[in-house]
């Protein structure tokens, strides 16, 4: 029994000690991997059983001031996290083809991490994306792909802010952090209430960026397959997959909400149902799912 626990404390040690960045590993939920799992425990239990069933009986809350001040957060988090990537990176020192991590203690070094770093916080954060859901009663909008994305993106960016702080996968966050910027001002301006419906015109643009943001994804992390740096390779086991994955998902989302045909679907679907709720807005890296209200928010 005690050789088994010493070789159990000898594995967590090698995988989540000897193995990770040294300079971010004794970060406030970096070391142990038992903090944001059990965060995105309490999110699936919340999302999935223990909200539904305290709202069964209550009216939906309403939140527009939560909302407003919420995505206008978001919002300035994202432009950080895309001008620090930029200025930080990808504009100035960086090399678009193949980015090795830079692990010394140098300014430039310690800036990457600590951009990973927020980039992590700030896929905690949009975790509330679906609590607000379930308390304003949109258990519909609570989709496989919603929940996919809001539960592996925090484990993805842990795991790069652990052992990657830098180097060719934030090319991904950066993006994404653009996506967000635009993403989270038009919820913005949709929970300010009818006075500004008439500026939300462009809401299918939204799903049309994303779709490029997978593109961009998938060909920047390809470049690994034949070029060496230094950044681990095996990544692509990931980041290729799950780009196509995404791209799929976002595209046929698009067809069903925009096309004549997926619209005359959607509403009798709606008619049968008996419901009023707006299409929804899939966003990944990576993909939130968020509201966009066709009917006007009171």
């Amino acid at each position: 029994m005690e050789n088994s626990t010493s070789t159990v404390g000898y594995y967590w040690d090698y995988i989540f000690v000897d193995l990770a960045d040294k300079r971010t590993n004794d970060w406030p939920m970096i070391r142990s991997p038992l903090p944001g799992l059990t965060i995105i425990g309490l999110y699936l239990y919340f999302v999935n059983s223990w909200g539904p069933r305290f709202m069964k009986d209550r009216k939906p809350f309403q939140m527009q001031k939560t909302l407003i001040a919420y995505n206008f957060i978001q919002v300035l988090v994202s432009v950080y996290l895309f001008v620090e990537g930029m200025n930080g990176g990808w504009l100035r020192h960086y090399s678009w083809r193949c980015q090795p991590v830079d692990t010394s203690t140098t300014d430039l070094g310690m800036r990457e991490a600590r951009g990973c770093y927020v980039y992590f916080i700030a896929k905690l954060t949009e975790l509330l994306d679906t609590i607000f859901f379930v308390l304003r009663k949109k258990d519909n909008q609570v989709s496989f792909l919603h929940l996919y994305h809001h539960t592996v993106m925090p484990m993805i960016s842990w795991g790069c802010t652990k052992y990657f702080p830098g180097g060719h996968g934030t090319f991904i966050g950066v993006i994404n952090s653009f996506v967000h910027i635009v993403m989270y001002f038009y919820y913005m301006l949709a929970a300010m209430g009818p006075e500004f419906q008439r500026y939300l015109w462009w809401k299918h643009w939204i799903t049309n960026l994303q779709m490029i943001q997978f593109g961009m994804a998938f060909l920047h992390s390809a470049q690994l397959l034949y070029t060496d740096c230094g950044y681990p390779r095996w990544s692509v086991c990931f980041t290729l997959p799950n780009a196509i994955f995404f791209y799929m998902l976002f595209n046929d989302f698009y067809k069903k909400s925009y096309s004549k045909k997926g619209k005359a679907k959607a509403k009798k679907v709606k008619q049968a149902n008996g419901t009023t709720n707006g299409h929804i807005t899939h966003d990944i890296n990576h993909n939130e799912t968020k509201p966009v209200e066709e009917k006007k928010e009171k």
